[in-house]
């Protein structure tokens, strides 16, 4: 109860001089620094470092591959029941519920129209909501291949290309455009300082530093490798040869050191600015989901970008006639007017926009995925601390493939990032100090997770705390170093601070805090990762080491 009085009266003399001068402001990062430091000195936390190292396995190259779910974690939306039955790997903004779910509709009216092939076979399509870059990686790795795929734009076909055959069925299903939404404040201040407003006036600002942006991960977003292609490409002055050149890649080192946030889906970053918590000046959005997003129908404006986003149809690989004319009926069936104004009803009536950025084969697109995860921590050294739940609830199959996860990640952090761990329950433990990711790091870190035991409640927030003080004491040392903190956890909050208690201080603070929940309260775990733009995973037993790969593979 003390603790709490303190930290009361403590928050309440921040907001009494935030009234003082009109509205109510947010704690600045010195207040925020004196808030944390009250906040840790009060919930009597346990300094137990591990002391042994672990025997390392081999890791070999980070490969999101190895870590793919089995396929059914990614649900078939719509079944077909016929004599030729096609899958569809189909992204989630068209795959999906409510105004994301057009392609589900289709498919439904098609399988029951009962379509008749040329031989007398009937005809049926399942859906499989995948998002674009997930569906690339399955194909990728030659697992659980459909019949047909159908990413949110061309850019994942020919990549996909490299892996297996290829062929068109339609280059639109339905239209779409990528785009830069920006406040309409930071447009006006764009326009009168550059004259004009477009992706390359953006991409000049960032790097001046005259815009705070977000966008997403260009390993499982259609959105982000567009725009992350559209970069290299205004960087390459539009010759695709020297997409990933030593001067390409400079710049773009310098680019990504005034980015702060990565999501991992265009999903994640509408989740995240839904929550109006968040300081970004503009990030990167499909016009579908900017369009049907509520809170983005006034203040801001869209401005397209990069490749057009017409959600292509394809055969993968060598399928059968029927197959193939399966995918062509169905490509036809979705032409129909009933369906292109559903699809306008649901977003899809994009601006018109023809893009001058050329499509380049799929081996580059690959090389500049891999140099975007080579340069996008700006040339910074990352500083990461893991806060992991160690309550009773976690008990079991659910600890043990977090245990199997964080081992995995192992091999998606850079040697030359520095990593610390907490672990929470009823009590608050530092089980490992902030250094360098080297040998003798991964081998303390792999010996805490083993030693990882679950029991007790759940103190989330004190274990927060304590990571960001971890991170802020590094700072002082590495004041250089890009700074986040990843939770790990499966249940609410029933012992010591809430997130009320939290939020001002870890907003004032500006430190990302990621959030993995098992089956979670995902409502307040978002509130809570969105306080400074960062993400919240939804995972569970089953795909929690393929989904924390690539959280690591995209912030660490």
């Amino acid at each position: 109860m003390m603790r709490k009085l303190r930290l009361v009266a403590l928050l309440t003399a921040f907001a009494l001089v935030a009234a003082a001068c009109g509205e109510p402001e947010p704690l600045t990062p010195e207040e925020a620094q004196v808030g944390l430091q009250e906040l840790v000195d009060d919930i009597g936390w346990i300094d137990d470092p591990v002391t042994r190292r672990a025997n390392l396995a081999p890791t070999g190259a980070a490969d999101l591959a190895q870590t793919l779910p089995d396929i059914d974690q990614f649900p078939i939306e719509v079944r077909g029941n016929a004599d030729v039955v096609v899958e569809i790997f189909a992204s989630t903004e068209k795959s999906g519920t409510g105004t994301d779910g057009w392609m589900i509709e289709v498919a439904q009216d098609f399988n029951d129209e009962r379509i008749t092939l040329s031989d007398g076979r009937t005809a049926a399509v399942s859906i499989r909501e995948i998002a674009s870059g997930t569906g690339y990686q399955y194909i990728a790795a030659g697992r659980d291949i459909p019949e047909g795929f159908s990413p949110s734009n061309r850019l994942w076909i020919q990549m996909a290309s490299v892996h297996e055959p290829m062929t068109a069925i339609t280059e639109q299903l339905v239209p779409n455009v990528a785009g830069i939404v920006m406040t309409t404040e930071t447009a006006d201040q764009l326009r009168a300082e550059y004259n004009e407003l477009d992706a390359a006036t953006l991409i000049q600002a960032v790097i001046a530093g005259d815009v705070v942006m977000g966008y997403t991960d260009p390993f499982a977003s259609s959105t982000g490798l567009n725009f992350l292609l559209t970069v290299l490409d205004e960087f390459a002055d539009g010759d695709q040869s020297r997409l990933t050149a030593p001067d390409v890649a400079s710049v773009l080192e310098q680019f990504q050191q005034q980015v702060p946030f990565v999501a991992l889906t265009t999903l994640q970053m509408r989740e995240s600015v839904e929550n109006e918590n968040g300081s970004l000046d503009a990030f990167v959005m499909e016009w579908q989901t900017y369009v049907k997003t509520e809170s983005l129908r006034s203040g801001y404006e869209f401005i397209p970008f990069g490749v057009r986003h017409d959600n292509p149809l394809y055969a993968v690989g060598d399928i059968t006639p029927g197959e193939l004319e399966t995918l062509q009926a169905f490509a036809d069936f979705a032409t129909r007017d009933r369906y292109r104004n559903l699809a306008e009803d649901y977003g899809f009536d994009p601006p018109s926009y023809t893009s001058d950025v050329e499509i380049p084969p799929g081996q580059t697109l690959i090389a500049a995925q891999n140099l975007w995860k080579e340069k996008k921590d700006g040339g910074r050294p990352v500083a990461a601390v893991f806060v992991a739940d160690v309550s009773g609830s976690m008990a079991g199959t659910r600890l043990f493939s977090l245990q199997r996860a964080l081992q995995t990640a192992r091999g998606f952090i850079s040697p030359q990032a520095s990593v610390g761990m907490v672990e929470f329950s009823d009590q608050t433990v530092l089980r490992l100090p902030i250094e360098e990711f080297d040998l003798n790091q991964q081998a303390r870190f792999i010996a805490a997770v083993e030693d990882m035991d679950a029991a007790g409640g759940t103190a989330m927030y004190d274990g927060i705390t304590l990571g960001l003080s971890m991170l802020l004491n590094h700072k002082a040392t590495n004041p250089n170093a890009k700074l986040l903190l990843i939770v790990l956890t499966d249940g609410e909050t029933n012992e010591g601070y809430t997130l009320n208690d939290v939020q001002q201080v870890i907003g004032g603070l500006r430190i990302p805090v990621y959030t993995v929940g098992f089956e979670a309260n995902l409502d307040e775990l978002g509130k809570l990762s969105s306080l400074v733009e960062a993400a919240t995973i939804n995972a569970s037993e089953e795909d929690v080491e393929f989904k924390i790969s690539a959280l690591f593979n995209a912030g660490t």
